[in-house]
């Protein structure tokens, strides 16, 4: 990876990742919180997701990611919101944080660089009892996904809907509901980078072109497949048992 390629694509950007504050507010409903409930945004990018986590009654959320620079910009957002802190952290060790345990661990679209049963297991080690956890997960939405839509995952095994939930509730956690990212919180994180790459075309050098159009392509690939594949988002309550 050409990081400061990448950095040049991604700098600034609203999110870093599809979803939408519909997304945070349907987990959050299921979710049933506590008022003051602890939350940690995990693989948080610069923060997108944040506001909507705060309108869970006086929360108080840890944005954890571990690029720098989206902290910095996650701690930039948010500088004038107590309730809110930003830091560098691994989000595979969060019961190493001082805020954990959490009553709720949100994961959009990063809990599989551990996969389902590694990342639960982790992600249980920094939850209280009865804590919740949402993430979304990829996934195929047809029985026979085409060889486009296998590949946009890029060697990752995504697998249906009912697989995802299977694997999840073997891992000792009760689902409390599951739904598909919208196709409106994939253009979300899709249409300003779009926007970002149409800027830097006419002053990108070799390498800064060769990140855009991968990145291009990603969103091109995305909109060929959409009705094969995508993210399923499920909120999961971790059962008495499970450590």
């Amino acid at each position: 990876m050409d990081w400061d390629a990448f950095f040049a694509v991604h700098k600034d950007l609203p999110r870093e990742g599809p979803g939408s504050d519909r997304d945070v507010a349907w987990a959050l409903a299921l979710a049933e919180l506590p008022e003051g409930a602890s939350i940690c945004d995990a693989g948080s990018g610069p923060g997108g997701d944040v506001a909507a986590l705060l309108r869970a009654p006086d929360a108080r959320v840890l944005a954890v990611d571990k690029f720098e620079s989206f902290v910095a910009q996650a701690a930039a957002r948010y500088r004038d919101t107590p309730r809110v802190q930003a830091v560098v952290g691994d989000m595979g060790a969060l019961e190493q944080l001082n805020s954990a345990p959490f009553d709720l661990i949100w994961c959009a679209g990063a809990l599989y660089f551990y996969g389902i049963e590694e990342g639960l297991q982790r992600f249980s080690k920094a939850l209280k009892p009865k804590g919740v956890v949402a993430f979304s997960e990829p996934c195929f939405f047809v029985d026979a996904p085409s060889e486009r839509a296998v590949a946009f995952w890029d060697g990752y095994e995504a697998g249906s809907v009912d697989a995802v939930l299977s694997r999840v509730a073997a891992q000792g956690f009760e689902v409390l509901g599951h739904r598909a990212v919208s196709d409106a919180g994939w253009e979300a994180y899709f249409q300003p980078m779009e926007a970002r790459i149409a800027g830097l075309r006419d002053v990108a050098d070799a390498r800064l072109r060769e990140m855009l159009d991968i990145c291009a392509e990603e969103a091109m690939h995305w909109r060929e497949v959409r009705k094969e594949t995508g993210y399923v988002l499920v909120v999961a309550r971790k059962c008495e048992a499970t450590s």
